[in-house]
């Protein structure tokens, strides 16, 4: 039998190919894939440094409230980013009596590409910024003004609200004080403007669950909280409250001024809550529910120090461009801005539901935690309060109250 390697259509075939080799050699090889792009997306901060705090003050503001909350948000996004060809970076922008002016910040940040811009400024100034970058495509995130007319007259298309409004935090305390039933109300405000923005908020709340003021006094005694000793007013105010028919005393003092000096205080025993006491907050060391305590811990090894409520707020509004991002695997705000208000869109936040943003005002719906300084007491929106979207729009101004009208 002829063996197969000798057959003649084998020969030719080793022949052929023996010819070939020495022109397969010479062609080039395949020149590898190339890898896909990264996407840097970059995110400016403007803010306003605090005081360096006394080393005898331990409830001082810490001088980078906010700045750490923001860095922190800027890590999470670099961290989903590596798994999504993403890179995220924090320009900070640092107001001081050389520099002062935020909208000159604005600018250079929209100067060099940046289109995403996260304040912790009050509303004024938040309102002379989105002014300012009108027109450029920037997106501006109000993540420390919670004065309500930035949401109604004062509105604008270009700023989303991370942080809740006035009728916000007073509606869930309302919420509290109807679902325990203490319905009568002592109102004490302070003499800032924004004591009486959030006096007034509390007015409008206790209407909106049938709470009723039955008093409803200024503060006229001084920062007897700041001031931690014995004055001539403390006798006054020890009987400010006498003779009045409440079930909860509501401070309005959004400084810290007197606030903390009410409870314990008043002639009859009765709770005080407000901007003190029992507080409605956004982010508080004592919440540790739906992974909040992992946030707690992380933020602690980052920053050397407890995770504040404007840390909180400018976490969600860098961890909101992220999200929307590596969602849309895009950057440019054309995409990014619609996206935000899409029901699509949601932010998980250590809040047990997903965070969006309300249509008409670009509000930030959340809940609200109800919290005294050692424990959560509650959160609200509180069981049974219902409505036809989602429960999170009994807090703040509904669509058929809200007086936004975006040009």
């Amino acid at each position: 039998m002829q063996d197969r390697a000798s057959s003649p259509g084998s020969l030719v075939a080793l022949t052929a190919l023996l010819l070939a080799g020495p022109a397969l050699a010479q062609e080039p090889a395949a020149a590898p894939a190339t890898p896909p792009a990264t996407l840097e997306t970059q995110i400016g901060l403007i803010y306003r440094p605090q005081e360096a705090p006394a080393s005898y003050d331990a409830e001082a503001v810490p001088e980078d409230e906010g700045v750490a909350g923001a860095r922190m948000g800027i890590a999470d996004d670099n961290t989903t980013g590596r798994f999504t060809k993403q890179t995220f970076k924090l320009e900070e922008r640092a107001l001081s009596e050389a520099s002062p002016d935020p909208v000159a910040a604005a600018k250079d940040l929209v100067s060099k590409g940046i289109h995403y811009i996260v304040l912790t400024l009050p509303a004024d100034q938040v309102l002379k910024v989105a002014d300012a970058v009108k027109g450029t495509g920037t997106v501006v995130f109000n993540a420390g003004a919670s004065d309500d007319r930035l949401r109604g007259a004062d509105c604008r298309a270009n700023v989303f609200h991370v942080v809740p409004s006035r009728a916000m935090f007073t509606d869930a305390l309302a919420q509290y004080l109807t679902v325990m039933r203490w319905r009568k109300v002592f109102l004490i405000v302070g003499p800032t403007e924004a004591d009486k923005g959030y006096a007034d908020a509390m007015r409008n709340s206790a209407h909106k669950f049938a709470l009723k003021v039955t008093a409803d006094k200024p503060w006229t005694f001084g920062p007897l909280a700041k001031a931690r000793g014995d004055t001539p007013t403390r006798a006054e105010a020890l009987v400010f409250a006498r003779g009045l028919d409440y079930d909860m005393a509501v401070v309005a003092d959004e400084e810290g001024d007197w606030g903390d000096y009410v409870p314990y205080r008043t002639v009859d025993p009765r709770p005080v809550g407000g901007t003190q006491g029992l507080t409605p907050t956004t982010w508080s060391p004592v919440l540790e529910t739906w992974g909040a305590a992992q946030a707690q811990n992380r933020f602690k090894r980052m920053a050397g120090r407890l995770m504040r409520p404007l840390d909180y707020q400018a976490w969600m509004a860098v961890r909101t461009v992220g999200d929307a991002v590596t969602a849309k695997k895009a950057n440019d705000p054309a995409t990014i801005t619609p996206f935000l208000t899409d029901p699509a869109f949601g932010l998980p936040a250590y809040k047990g539901v997903q965070l969006s943003f309300r249509p008409w005002d670009h509000q930030m719906r959340q809940p609200i935690i109800v919290v005294q300084p050692k424990s959560m007491v509650s959160v609200a929106p509180e069981q049974g309060f219902l409505h036809q979207r989602t429960p999170l729009d009994t807090l703040g101004i509904d669509l058929p109250e809200t007086t936004c009208k975006f040009q």
